[in-house]
């Protein structure tokens, strides 16, 4: 017996040793893991800093160069052509879109030179053609759209800050309200990418989802984008006919 004290004292040495390798193994593994876990998510947390630093760098960039035309234009000759438009889009809407709206829209619109048609058209296309100011779009995962030009609650407070005009909820109700910051969006996203495609295809789907679309299809010519700009161009059609 006393000769086999050895062996069991090596047994169990190696025992120790396989189970001080298979603890340490064990324990390295879970650092890994959480070092691995770590990194996604500083690199999550680096990709959100990113687009928000891309997104500040827009703004400011947009801010700096907006220039708003201030000219003093005589109201006699120039009322006839806003009031000649805005009784060309509540007709069109069979007065679903109403005559103060109309007047608001084209003399707004003319303040950052875009096509008040345009608008009109991206309107009844958020709407469905019912430019209800108290829509509530279907829930999405990023949330709803709420009002005529269906903002979204994460989008609208920095383009209202962007704008100058102060922001809550219930606002997102008010039409006017509501058309202000989607003339503001749509100048903003004109001076970003020069061109109504991408600019509307941006309102549409999101910043991102513009980069997302482009990557797939290799352009942004999206339904939405083509469908509001072959409508706003019949508007002119018609008026130069008229």
């Amino acid at each position: 017996m006393k000769e086999q004290k050895p062996f069991w004292t090596a047994g169990l040495a190696l025992l120790l040793i396989a189970f001080t390798f298979f603890t340490v193994n064990q324990w390295n593994q879970k650092q890994e893991k959480a070092l691995a876990d770590e990194n996604k998510h500083l690199q999550n947390k680096n990709e959100e800093m990113e687009k928000e630093i891309d997104r500040l760098t827009s703004t400011n960039e947009y801010l700096k160069e907006k220039r708003l035309k201030e000219v003093e234009k005589n109201g006699f000759h120039t009322w006839p052509v806003v009031e000649k438009k805005a009784n060309r889009l509540v007709e069109e809407s069979n007065g679903k879109f109403k005559k103060s709206w109309a007047m608001y829209l084209v003399r707004e619109a003319d303040q950052y030179e875009i096509n008040p048609y345009l608008v009109y058209e991206l309107l009844k296309v958020e709407t469905g053609g019912t430019f209800d100011p108290d829509l509530v779009g279907p829930e999405t995962k990023y949330g709803r759209a709420y009002g005529m030009a269906q903002f979204m609650k994460n989008t609208a407070p920095w383009i209202a800050d962007m704008a100058d005009l102060p922001y809550e909820d219930e606002l997102l109700f008010d039409p006017y309200y509501s058309m202000q910051l989607s003339l503001v969006y749509l100048d903003f996203l004109k001076h970003e990418y020069k061109n109504w495609d991408e600019a509307l295809t941006a309102y549409h789907r999101g910043m991102g989802g513009l980069k997302e679309y482009k990557k797939e299809n290799g352009h942004a010519e999206s339904w939405y984008a083509v469908e509001i700009q072959e409508n706003a161009e019949n508007h002119k059609t018609v008026a130069v006919a008229n």
